[in-house]
Protein backbone atom coordinates (compact mmCIF):
# COMPACT_ATOMS: atom_id res chain seq x y z
CA UNK A 1 0.00 0.00 0.00
CA UNK A 2 1.81 3.10 -1.13
CA UNK A 3 2.24 6.32 1.15
CA UNK A 4 -0.80 8.21 -0.70
CA UNK A 5 -3.49 5.61 -0.20
CA UNK A 6 -2.48 5.52 3.95
CA UNK A 7 -3.66 9.29 4.10
CA UNK A 8 -6.73 8.85 1.80
CA UNK A 9 -9.64 8.59 4.66
CA UNK A 10 -12.52 6.66 3.63
CA UNK A 11 -15.94 7.79 4.91
CA UNK A 12 -19.35 5.34 4.77
CA UNK A 13 -22.08 7.53 5.19
CA UNK A 14 -25.01 6.31 6.92
CA UNK A 15 -28.62 7.09 5.18
CA UNK A 16 -29.41 9.52 8.06
CA UNK A 17 -26.72 11.76 7.06
CA UNK A 18 -28.19 12.21 3.70
CA UNK A 19 -31.58 13.08 5.32
CA UNK A 20 -30.25 15.26 7.30
CA UNK A 21 -28.23 16.86 4.39
CA UNK A 22 -28.99 15.44 1.37
CA UNK A 23 -25.78 17.12 -0.71
CA UNK A 24 -24.16 15.67 2.87
CA UNK A 25 -21.40 14.32 0.39
CA UNK A 26 -19.64 17.45 -0.04
CA UNK A 27 -18.50 18.26 3.02
CA UNK A 28 -15.98 15.66 2.69
CA UNK A 29 -12.86 17.06 0.51
CA UNK A 30 -9.94 15.19 -0.90
CA UNK A 31 -10.71 12.00 0.93
CA UNK A 32 -13.26 8.63 -0.53
CA UNK A 33 -16.54 8.76 0.49
CA UNK A 34 -18.46 5.04 -0.07
CA UNK A 35 -22.22 5.05 0.46
CA UNK A 36 -23.47 1.44 0.69
CA UNK A 37 -26.08 -0.27 -1.37
CA UNK A 38 -27.81 -1.02 1.67
CA UNK A 39 -28.00 3.11 2.00
CA UNK A 40 -29.83 3.18 -1.45
CA UNK A 41 -32.31 0.82 -0.50
CA UNK A 42 -33.39 2.42 2.72
CA UNK A 43 -33.87 5.98 0.36
CA UNK A 44 -35.53 4.01 -1.88
CA UNK A 45 -38.36 3.26 0.86
CA UNK A 46 -38.18 6.55 2.41
CA UNK A 47 -38.96 8.23 -1.07
CA UNK A 48 -42.31 7.67 -0.82
CA UNK A 49 -43.22 9.18 2.46
CA UNK A 50 -44.91 12.41 2.54
CA UNK A 51 -42.67 14.26 4.83
CA UNK A 52 -39.37 16.12 5.22
CA UNK A 53 -37.98 12.89 5.03
CA UNK A 54 -39.56 11.98 1.88
CA UNK A 55 -38.42 14.84 0.41
CA UNK A 56 -34.70 14.82 1.76
CA UNK A 57 -34.44 11.06 0.60
CA UNK A 58 -35.58 12.39 -2.59
CA UNK A 59 -33.39 15.15 -2.78
CA UNK A 60 -30.06 12.65 -2.24
CA UNK A 61 -31.32 10.17 -4.73
CA UNK A 62 -31.52 13.21 -7.60
CA UNK A 63 -28.87 14.70 -6.10
CA UNK A 64 -26.58 11.03 -6.44
CA UNK A 65 -28.28 10.89 -9.94
CA UNK A 66 -26.38 13.77 -11.22
CA UNK A 67 -23.51 12.64 -9.69
CA UNK A 68 -23.69 9.40 -11.64
CA UNK A 69 -23.87 10.70 -15.24
CA UNK A 70 -20.34 11.50 -14.49
CA UNK A 71 -18.78 8.54 -14.51
CA UNK A 72 -19.39 5.01 -12.59
CA UNK A 73 -20.34 4.73 -9.00
CA UNK A 74 -19.17 0.92 -8.86
CA UNK A 75 -15.20 2.39 -9.79
CA UNK A 76 -15.06 5.96 -8.46
CA UNK A 77 -16.74 9.17 -9.35
CA UNK A 78 -13.87 12.32 -8.61
CA UNK A 79 -16.33 15.24 -7.76
CA UNK A 80 -15.36 18.98 -7.43
CA UNK A 81 -14.18 19.03 -4.27
CA UNK A 82 -11.19 16.44 -4.85
CA UNK A 83 -13.32 13.39 -3.69
CA UNK A 84 -13.87 10.25 -5.02
CA UNK A 85 -17.61 8.86 -4.45
CA UNK A 86 -18.29 5.05 -4.93
CA UNK A 87 -21.25 3.00 -4.18
CA UNK A 88 -19.96 -0.35 -2.27
CA UNK A 89 -22.04 -3.63 -2.39
CA UNK A 90 -19.45 -5.35 -0.19
CA UNK A 91 -20.28 -7.55 2.76
CA UNK A 92 -18.18 -10.10 4.62
CA UNK A 93 -17.88 -13.44 4.35
CA UNK A 94 -18.23 -14.11 7.71
CA UNK A 95 -20.21 -11.24 9.36
CA UNK A 96 -18.97 -10.27 13.13
CA UNK A 97 -20.65 -12.75 15.64
CA UNK A 98 -24.09 -10.98 17.68
CA UNK A 99 -24.91 -9.14 14.95
CA UNK A 100 -27.84 -10.05 12.89
CA UNK A 101 -26.82 -9.98 9.17
CA UNK A 102 -30.40 -9.48 7.87
CA UNK A 103 -30.76 -5.92 9.62
CA UNK A 104 -30.08 -3.45 6.95
CA UNK A 105 -28.41 -1.06 9.54
CA UNK A 106 -26.35 -3.80 9.95
CA UNK A 107 -25.05 -4.14 6.57
CA UNK A 108 -24.12 -0.67 6.33
CA UNK A 109 -22.30 -1.56 9.24
CA UNK A 110 -20.90 -4.05 7.60
CA UNK A 111 -19.69 -2.71 4.78
CA UNK A 112 -17.36 -0.24 6.98
CA UNK A 113 -16.36 -3.14 8.67
CA UNK A 114 -14.84 -5.10 5.58
CA UNK A 115 -13.23 -2.25 4.43
CA UNK A 116 -11.19 -1.44 7.33
CA UNK A 117 -10.65 -5.36 7.33
CA UNK A 118 -8.86 -4.58 4.11
CA UNK A 119 -6.39 -2.17 5.84
CA UNK A 120 -8.68 1.07 4.60
CA UNK A 121 -8.33 4.06 7.24
CA UNK A 122 -12.00 3.70 7.78
CA UNK A 123 -14.90 6.48 9.82
CA UNK A 124 -18.46 5.61 9.76
CA UNK A 125 -20.71 8.54 9.89
CA UNK A 126 -23.90 8.89 11.31
CA UNK A 127 -26.18 10.50 13.32
CA UNK A 128 -27.94 7.46 14.88
CA UNK A 129 -26.03 7.91 18.60
CA UNK A 130 -26.91 3.49 19.01
CA UNK A 131 -25.71 3.04 15.26
CA UNK A 132 -22.12 4.71 16.18
CA UNK A 133 -21.95 2.70 19.11
CA UNK A 134 -21.86 -0.22 17.32
CA UNK A 135 -19.66 1.11 15.11
CA UNK A 136 -17.18 1.44 17.63
CA UNK A 137 -18.42 -2.43 19.28
CA UNK A 138 -16.47 -3.34 15.54
CA UNK A 139 -13.76 -1.31 16.05
CA UNK A 140 -14.43 1.68 13.64
CA UNK A 141 -14.19 5.12 14.12
CA UNK A 142 -17.23 6.45 14.84
CA UNK A 143 -18.40 9.80 14.18
CA UNK A 144 -21.06 12.38 13.92
CA UNK A 145 -21.79 14.76 10.73
CA UNK A 146 -20.85 18.05 12.07
CA UNK A 147 -20.91 20.12 9.51
CA UNK A 148 -24.35 22.48 10.24
CA UNK A 149 -23.33 22.59 14.32
CA UNK A 150 -23.18 25.65 16.25
CA UNK A 151 -22.23 25.98 19.88
CA UNK A 152 -25.39 26.39 21.88
CA UNK A 153 -23.48 27.48 24.75
CA UNK A 154 -22.61 30.74 23.64
CA UNK A 155 -25.40 31.40 20.84
CA UNK A 156 -26.23 34.45 20.46
CA UNK A 157 -29.01 35.68 23.15
CA UNK A 158 -30.03 39.07 20.99
CA UNK A 159 -29.79 40.95 24.41
CA UNK A 160 -26.90 42.26 27.01
CA UNK A 161 -27.73 43.23 30.67
CA UNK A 162 -26.06 46.04 32.11
CA UNK A 163 -25.39 48.02 35.33
CA UNK A 164 -26.03 51.59 34.41
CA UNK A 165 -24.22 54.23 35.79
CA UNK A 166 -25.73 57.14 36.86
CA UNK A 167 -24.07 59.15 33.73
CA UNK A 168 -26.28 56.35 31.68
CA UNK A 169 -29.19 56.93 33.58
CA UNK A 170 -29.60 60.78 33.26
CA UNK A 171 -28.92 60.05 29.33
CA UNK A 172 -31.46 57.41 28.91
CA UNK A 173 -34.08 59.86 30.70
CA UNK A 174 -33.57 62.38 28.35
CA UNK A 175 -32.96 61.49 25.31
CA UNK A 176 -34.04 58.84 22.86
CA UNK A 177 -31.07 57.90 21.52
CA UNK A 178 -27.63 57.37 23.17
CA UNK A 179 -24.06 57.01 21.27
CA UNK A 180 -23.07 53.82 22.04
CA UNK A 181 -19.10 52.30 20.67
CA UNK A 182 -18.90 48.95 21.40
CA UNK A 183 -20.02 47.11 18.05
CA UNK A 184 -23.28 45.38 18.42
CA UNK A 185 -25.67 43.53 15.84
CA UNK A 186 -28.20 45.05 14.27
CA UNK A 187 -31.64 45.21 16.33
CA UNK A 188 -29.35 43.60 19.50
CA UNK A 189 -30.85 45.28 22.82
CA UNK A 190 -29.28 46.25 26.09
CA UNK A 191 -31.12 46.24 29.28
CA UNK A 192 -29.47 48.89 31.50
CA UNK A 193 -30.44 48.63 35.21
CA UNK A 194 -30.62 51.40 37.52
CA UNK A 195 -29.87 49.10 41.15
CA UNK A 196 -30.33 52.30 42.82
CA UNK A 197 -33.61 52.91 41.53
CA UNK A 198 -34.46 48.90 41.10
CA UNK A 199 -35.21 50.24 37.42
CA UNK A 200 -34.65 48.92 33.94
CA UNK A 201 -34.41 51.02 30.94
CA UNK A 202 -34.69 48.91 27.59
CA UNK A 203 -32.77 50.34 24.83
CA UNK A 204 -32.70 48.76 20.66
CA UNK A 205 -28.87 49.22 18.72
CA UNK A 206 -29.46 50.92 15.48
CA UNK A 207 -27.55 51.25 12.24
CA UNK A 208 -25.88 54.56 13.07
CA UNK A 209 -24.09 53.56 15.93
CA UNK A 210 -26.50 54.46 18.57
CA UNK A 211 -29.14 52.96 21.49
CA UNK A 212 -32.28 53.73 20.89
CA UNK A 213 -34.62 54.03 23.88
CA UNK A 214 -37.06 51.84 23.50
CA UNK A 215 -40.73 53.23 25.26
CA UNK A 216 -42.71 50.71 27.23
CA UNK A 217 -45.71 49.08 25.25
CA UNK A 218 -48.84 50.74 26.67
CA UNK A 219 -51.43 49.02 25.14
CA UNK A 220 -52.61 45.35 25.41
CA UNK A 221 -51.76 43.73 22.21
CA UNK A 222 -54.72 41.75 21.66
CA UNK A 223 -55.01 41.44 25.05
CA UNK A 224 -51.45 40.46 25.87
CA UNK A 225 -49.44 42.32 28.46
CA UNK A 226 -45.73 41.73 28.61
CA UNK A 227 -44.68 40.12 31.72
CA UNK A 228 -41.03 40.77 31.72
CA UNK A 229 -38.57 43.27 29.38
CA UNK A 230 -37.46 39.65 27.43
CA UNK A 231 -41.60 39.56 26.05
CA UNK A 232 -41.30 43.56 25.67
CA UNK A 233 -38.05 42.55 23.62
CA UNK A 234 -39.91 39.96 21.47
CA UNK A 235 -43.10 42.24 20.69
CA UNK A 236 -40.44 44.74 19.61
CA UNK A 237 -39.18 42.73 17.02
CA UNK A 238 -42.81 40.83 16.22
CA UNK A 239 -44.62 44.60 15.73
CA UNK A 240 -42.05 45.96 13.17
CA UNK A 241 -42.93 45.37 10.26
CA UNK A 242 -39.15 45.92 8.94
CA UNK A 243 -38.22 43.00 10.26
CA UNK A 244 -38.55 39.87 8.18
CA UNK A 245 -37.45 36.94 10.47
CA UNK A 246 -37.69 36.44 14.09
CA UNK A 247 -36.71 33.74 16.60
CA UNK A 248 -38.10 33.38 19.63
CA UNK A 249 -36.10 30.72 21.82
CA UNK A 250 -36.66 29.68 25.28
CA UNK A 251 -37.69 26.78 27.61
CA UNK A 252 -41.42 25.99 28.10
CA UNK A 253 -43.81 28.49 29.85
CA UNK A 254 -41.47 31.77 28.30
CA UNK A 255 -44.20 32.84 26.28
CA UNK A 256 -42.87 32.09 22.69
CA UNK A 257 -46.04 30.93 21.18
CA UNK A 258 -48.51 33.61 22.82
CA UNK A 259 -46.64 36.76 22.32
CA UNK A 260 -46.06 35.19 18.64
CA UNK A 261 -49.62 34.87 17.84
CA UNK A 262 -50.94 37.43 19.74
CA UNK A 263 -48.60 40.16 17.53
CA UNK A 264 -49.33 38.38 14.37
CA UNK A 265 -53.32 39.17 15.29
CA UNK A 266 -52.64 42.59 15.83
CA UNK A 267 -51.07 42.54 12.55
CA UNK A 268 -54.00 40.79 10.51
CA UNK A 269 -56.88 42.29 12.13
CA UNK A 270 -55.96 45.58 13.25
CA UNK A 271 -53.18 47.02 10.96
CA UNK A 272 -54.63 44.82 7.95
CA UNK A 273 -50.20 44.48 6.76
CA UNK A 274 -50.88 40.62 6.36
CA UNK A 275 -53.37 38.47 4.65
CA UNK A 276 -53.53 35.87 7.19
CA UNK A 277 -51.56 33.94 9.81
CA UNK A 278 -50.28 30.58 8.86
CA UNK A 279 -49.20 28.61 11.81
CA UNK A 280 -47.61 25.27 11.80
CA UNK A 281 -45.00 23.00 13.11
CA UNK A 282 -43.37 19.80 12.43
CA UNK A 283 -44.53 16.23 13.17
CA UNK A 284 -41.42 14.34 15.18
CA UNK A 285 -43.42 10.87 14.42
CA UNK A 286 -43.13 6.86 13.43
CA UNK A 287 -44.41 6.17 9.71
CA UNK A 288 -45.83 8.21 6.95
CA UNK A 289 -46.02 11.72 8.63
CA UNK A 290 -49.68 12.31 9.81
CA UNK A 291 -51.49 9.27 7.53
CA UNK A 292 -51.75 6.53 9.53
CA UNK A 293 -53.51 8.37 12.01
CA UNK A 294 -57.23 7.92 12.26
CA UNK A 295 -59.89 10.24 10.62
CA UNK A 296 -60.07 13.40 8.30
CA UNK A 297 -56.80 15.38 8.08
CA UNK A 298 -58.47 18.50 10.31
CA UNK A 299 -59.24 15.97 12.91
CA UNK A 300 -55.53 14.28 12.55
CA UNK A 301 -53.72 17.55 13.14
CA UNK A 302 -56.09 18.62 16.13
CA UNK A 303 -54.08 16.76 18.55
CA UNK A 304 -50.57 17.32 17.80
CA UNK A 305 -51.60 21.45 16.84
CA UNK A 306 -53.84 21.43 20.50
CA UNK A 307 -51.15 24.09 21.98
CA UNK A 308 -51.41 26.37 19.40
CA UNK A 309 -55.30 26.37 19.88
CA UNK A 310 -54.38 26.68 23.58
CA UNK A 311 -52.91 29.97 23.07
CA UNK A 312 -55.58 31.23 20.92
CA UNK A 313 -58.09 30.23 22.94
CA UNK A 314 -56.17 32.20 25.97
CA UNK A 315 -55.80 35.06 23.88
CA UNK A 316 -59.42 35.15 22.88
CA UNK A 317 -60.57 34.68 26.27
CA UNK A 318 -58.80 38.57 26.78
CA UNK A 319 -58.82 40.10 23.05
CA UNK A 320 -62.47 41.00 22.79
CA UNK A 321 -62.97 42.43 19.22
CA UNK A 322 -66.51 42.60 17.52
CA UNK A 323 -67.52 39.51 15.04
CA UNK A 324 -64.70 36.98 16.74
CA UNK A 325 -66.50 34.67 18.85
CA UNK A 326 -63.90 31.52 18.71
CA UNK A 327 -60.98 29.87 16.98
CA UNK A 328 -62.82 27.88 14.88
CA UNK A 329 -64.59 31.16 13.47
CA UNK A 330 -60.71 32.84 12.42
CA UNK A 331 -59.95 29.16 11.05
CA UNK A 332 -63.18 29.44 8.98
CA UNK A 333 -62.75 33.10 7.83
CA UNK A 334 -59.48 32.67 7.09
CA UNK A 335 -57.87 34.60 9.19
CA UNK A 336 -56.10 31.95 10.67
CA UNK A 337 -54.65 28.67 8.87
CA UNK A 338 -53.46 26.21 10.86
CA UNK A 339 -51.32 23.17 8.91
CA UNK A 340 -48.77 20.68 8.86
CA UNK A 341 -45.40 21.60 7.88
CA UNK A 342 -45.30 18.98 4.91
CA UNK A 343 -48.23 20.10 3.14
CA UNK A 344 -47.00 24.25 3.22
CA UNK A 345 -44.10 22.71 1.24
CA UNK A 346 -43.53 24.00 -2.59
CA UNK A 347 -46.53 26.60 -1.92
CA UNK A 348 -45.70 30.33 -2.67
CA UNK A 349 -46.36 32.43 0.55
CA UNK A 350 -46.68 36.15 0.11
CA UNK A 351 -47.97 38.86 2.37
CA UNK A 352 -48.26 35.97 5.29
CA UNK A 353 -47.22 36.14 8.88
CA UNK A 354 -45.44 32.57 9.15
CA UNK A 355 -45.23 30.86 12.91
CA UNK A 356 -43.00 28.14 12.75
CA UNK A 357 -43.40 26.61 16.35
CA UNK A 358 -41.31 23.84 17.98
CA UNK A 359 -38.81 24.61 15.49
CA UNK A 360 -35.78 22.83 17.22
CA UNK A 361 -37.05 19.70 14.96
CA UNK A 362 -36.24 21.11 12.25
CA UNK A 363 -32.43 20.10 10.25
CA UNK A 364 -30.80 23.04 9.16
CA UNK A 365 -31.75 21.73 5.41
CA UNK A 366 -35.21 21.86 6.56
CA UNK A 367 -34.97 25.31 7.73
CA UNK A 368 -33.66 26.86 4.23
CA UNK A 369 -36.05 24.52 2.80
CA UNK A 370 -39.02 26.47 4.55
CA UNK A 371 -37.94 29.70 4.79
CA UNK A 372 -36.81 30.34 1.16
CA UNK A 373 -40.09 29.74 0.83
CA UNK A 374 -41.44 33.24 1.95
CA UNK A 375 -42.68 35.33 -0.61
CA UNK A 376 -42.81 39.36 -0.76
CA UNK A 377 -44.66 41.11 2.34
CA UNK A 378 -43.99 37.94 4.24
CA UNK A 379 -43.09 37.70 7.99
CA UNK A 380 -41.05 34.46 9.40
CA UNK A 381 -41.38 33.94 12.81
CA UNK A 382 -39.72 30.21 14.43
CA UNK A 383 -40.04 29.14 17.85
CA UNK A 384 -38.63 27.14 20.00
CA UNK A 385 -36.41 25.30 22.43
CA UNK A 386 -32.97 23.89 21.44
CA UNK A 387 -32.73 21.54 24.89
CA UNK A 388 -36.44 19.82 24.33
CA UNK A 389 -35.66 18.22 21.18
CA UNK A 390 -37.95 15.24 19.83
CA UNK A 391 -35.97 14.57 16.41
CA UNK A 392 -33.48 11.44 17.32
CA UNK A 393 -31.18 12.61 14.63
CA UNK A 394 -30.74 16.33 16.21
CA UNK A 395 -29.74 17.69 19.58
CA UNK A 396 -28.96 21.20 20.52
CA UNK A 397 -26.02 22.28 18.86
CA UNK A 398 -27.44 20.30 15.26
CA UNK A 399 -31.17 21.45 15.09
CA UNK A 400 -31.96 24.00 12.43
CA UNK A 401 -33.26 26.46 14.65
CA UNK A 402 -29.39 26.80 16.51
CA UNK A 403 -27.73 26.65 13.18
CA UNK A 404 -30.51 29.42 11.53
CA UNK A 405 -29.64 31.62 15.00
CA UNK A 406 -26.34 31.61 14.60
CA UNK A 407 -26.03 32.38 10.94
CA UNK A 408 -28.57 34.76 10.44
CA UNK A 409 -27.15 37.12 13.42
CA UNK A 410 -26.39 40.47 12.38
CA UNK A 411 -28.48 41.29 9.03
CA UNK A 412 -30.93 44.10 9.19
CA UNK A 413 -33.90 42.44 8.33
CA UNK A 414 -33.54 39.67 11.24
CA UNK A 415 -34.37 39.70 15.46
CA UNK A 416 -33.65 37.32 17.89
CA UNK A 417 -34.64 37.47 21.63
CA UNK A 418 -33.84 34.19 23.86
CA UNK A 419 -36.41 33.84 26.31
CA UNK A 420 -35.30 32.54 30.02
CA UNK A 421 -37.62 32.94 32.77
CA UNK A 422 -41.36 31.18 32.70
CA UNK A 423 -44.26 32.95 33.55
CA UNK A 424 -46.29 29.76 33.70
CA UNK A 425 -46.14 29.10 37.69
CA UNK A 426 -43.86 27.99 39.89
CA UNK A 427 -44.46 24.46 39.21
CA UNK A 428 -43.79 24.80 35.92
CA UNK A 429 -40.62 26.94 36.10
CA UNK A 430 -39.08 24.09 38.55
CA UNK A 431 -40.04 21.39 36.43
CA UNK A 432 -38.63 23.18 33.71
CA UNK A 433 -35.59 23.91 35.49
CA UNK A 434 -35.21 20.42 37.06
CA UNK A 435 -36.46 17.95 34.71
Amino acid sequence: MSDHQDQVKVFIIDTNVLIHYPEAILSFKDNEIVIPLQVLEELDNLKTYSDQRGKSARDAIRFLDSVAKKGSLHDGIKLDNNSILKVSLIQPDNPPNGFDANQPDNKILFCAYELQRQGKRVFFVSKDINARVKAQALGLKAVDYEKQKVDVATLYQGVIELDATSEQVASLKAMPEIPWNDQLKPNQFVIFTDKKNSEEYLTRFTDHGSLYVVPPIEQPICGIVPLNTRQQIALELLLDDSIKLVTLVGKAGTGKTLVAIAAGLKKILEDKKYSRMLVTRPVVSVGKEIGYLPGEKQAKMSAWMQPIFDNLDFILGVYKRDKIKNVDQLVKEKVIEIEALSFIRGRSLPNQYIIIDEAQNLTPHEIKTIVSRAGENTKVVLTGDPYQIDNMYLDANSNGLSYLVEHFKGQKIYGHITLSKTERSELAELASSLL
